[in-house]
């Protein structure tokens, strides 16, 4: 019988995948759409029912790797298949009428096979075919309706793909060198305690994994391809595909090692991500863009821990269950906000005020209001944080708060005529922010290894509380001043290395001009040509101080690779 249940964790990978194959026929691919909410009912059920760290070998598939599921993967597995379930069918109706449905469901249930694959993944080289497919076949999906701003997302977002995949794929050859030319991932990770273990893998895995999760300052595709892509798609995006970051971190990172340099490393760059995810986050214009930063803050929360963790040497026991069971409530969250923005246009009178209760429970459970699953599961990842890490994550809940008010002061009007939401729309909506408020409580005896809300004093609550309170305080304080958060572009970084970009572009035709123009002219002339022409290149290099701090970065990058 277990090993009947073990063949749910090859199924999960497939179902998708066969359907994925349906949508290539042309008389069946518009109308796999209707079909991608049975697409993770497998992994659901691996999830609850396959026997737990038992290796399904797949001979003559990838090098002879096999699938496996621990209790965290089991939960990480569960969560994002609950998500998938609830957005596939959020996109039954709100995907029907599209011009291509057929090309949407395909690339949804490749990109789902890739998601659902890094979790019940044994071996790198099958880690990493999925990891590569929830990160590059996502691209399909941000740039779907391809207006331009979505085309423009779609670059930053598959350029920072393309490097972190190139920076794992190095990562794991060095860390299968070095534990003996073995592919599983258990005897690699078991390598990276050793004396001859090369220094550059951690880095690299944390610059790969760290792109997928949305680590500042590597965060700036996910504020750009969330508001682009459509809402099932950012909702998935958000709730499970950056999940994959954070679930690879957990299975490479060597935790009960200790790793100072690169722990403080990354418990600084998560840390501050926190703050400042939620802070950028607050001059956004749009909905969408305020809950991708809201994500890139609340990743920036997990990492840090991670890193504090990393750095201290905290074992792995102590680490996994309290960050699984912190993605299950934010994935689970996040993505029921991301639907209810979809859903905030359908809705008029009554049943506005019925969104807006959902969406504001959700907000102030993410943000950690105490007797809630996001409190719950912040409690759980202060421990793997430290002291000083605790008392940071106490905080945001301020900043978590406050990003959260403005999206609810950014949800959409109803349009005219939509009294009453789709059924087909409402459901999902209903049922995610429903496991997303039940699901981390039924499962926090079993993560956690304690009751809920067993240890909660008075000052406990008075410490959880104040931050929340104090958010209230301002955001009723901004309204009665009418005062208006300043306006900042989606992607914050990456406006100002397009135009440093395009100033070096600039600068190298002006410097290629004057080298042709030296050539052309007579021996007079060519010194007064070079003069000119150089002109222009200081003139460009001295009016753009952005392209100045470009060339010197990567003078700097250039200078300590080959000191390295």
């Amino acid at each position: 019988m277990t090993a009947d249940l073990a063949l749910l964790l090859p199924l999960a990978a497939v179902w998708p995948l066969v359907l994925a194959v349906f949508c290539l026929v042309p008389a069946w691919g518009s109308r796999m759409i209707a079909l991608l909410p049975l697409a993770p009912v497998p992994a659901l059920c691996a999830a609850i029912l396959a026997p737990r760290d038992q290796v399904v070998r797949t001979p003559g598939i990838l090098l002879d790797g096999g699938l496996a599921l621990s209790d965290t993967g089991a939960v990480f597995l569960g969560g994002a298949a609950v998500l998938w379930i609830c957005a596939g069918a959020y996109a039954v109706r709100s995907m029907g009428s599209d011009s291509r449905p057929a090309a949407f469901a395909l690339f949804w249930n490749v990109v789902l096979v890739g998601n659902l694959g890094v979790f019940i993944a044994a071996d790198i080289v099958s880690f990493y075919v999925f990891f590569a497919l929830v990160s590059l076949m996502a691209y399909p999906l941000v740039i779907h309706d391809r207006k331009p701003a979505s085309l423009r997302a779609g670059t930053a977002y598959v350029v920072l793909a393309v490097i972190g995949e190139t920076a794992l794929l190095a990562a794991f050859m060095l860390a299968s060198h070095g534990a003996g030319g073995s592919l599983w991932i258990g005897d690699v990770r078991a390598g990276f305690g050793l004396p001859g273990s090369s220094p550059a893998i951690l880095w690299l895995l944390i610059l790969g994994f760290g792109i997928k999760a949305g680590l500042m300052p590597l965060h700036v595709w996910l504020p750009v391809a969330h508001p682009a892509a459509p809402v099932p798609a950012s909702a998935v995006l958000s709730g499970a595909i950056v999940k994959a970051g954070i679930f690879g971190l957990l299975t490479f990172l060597p935790f009960g090692v200790s790793a100072p340099v690169e722990g403080t490393t990354l418990a600084l760059l998560g840390f501050g991500g926190l703050f400042g995810g939620a802070l950028l986050g607050l001059a956004q214009p749009g909905g969408k863009a305020v809950l991708a930063y809201s994500t890139v803050s609340q990743m920036g929360l997990v990492m840090g821990a991670l890193g504090a963790a990393l750095a201290a040497g905290v074992p792995a026991a102590v680490v996994l269950p309290a960050v699984a069971l912190y993605a299950l409530s934010h994935g689970l969250a996040k993505g029921g906000l991301f639907l209810s923005y979809g859903l905030a246009p359908w809705c008029a009178k009554g049943w506005r005020w019925g969104l807006l209760a959902l969406v504001l429970v959700l907000a102030l459970s993410i943000a950690g209001l105490p007797f809630t699953a996001g409190a719950l599961a912040k409690s759980a990842i202060k421990g793997p944080a430290g002291p000083f890490g605790a008392t940071l994550i106490g905080l945001s809940a301020l900043t978590s708060a406050l990003v959260l008010a403005r999206f609810l002061a950014l949800l959409p009007a109803a349009r005219a005529g939509n009294d009453r939401p789709p059924l087909l729309l409402a459901l999902p909506v209903l049922a995610l922010a429903s496991a997303a408020l039940v699901l981390p409580m039924v499962l926090h005896p079993t993560v956690a290894g304690k009751t809920p809300f067993a240890a909660t004093t008075l000052l406990g609550l008075l410490e959880s509380t104040w931050p929340l309170a104090l958010a209230g305080l301002l955001v009723i304080g901004a309204v009665a001043l009418g005062l208006k958060p300043p306006s900042l572009p989606e992607g914050d970084l990456l406006d100002p290395m397009r135009r440093s970009a395009a100033a070096a572009h600039t600068a190298f035709q002006a410097a290629v001009r004057a080298g042709s123009a030296s050539m052309r002219s007579s021996p007079e002339r060519s010194g007064t040509a070079w003069r000119d022409n150089l002109a222009k290149v200081e003139v460009t290099v001295r009016d753009r101080t952005s392209l100045a701090v470009f060339l010197l970065v990567v003078m700097g990058a250039l200078l300590a690779a080959f000191l390295g």
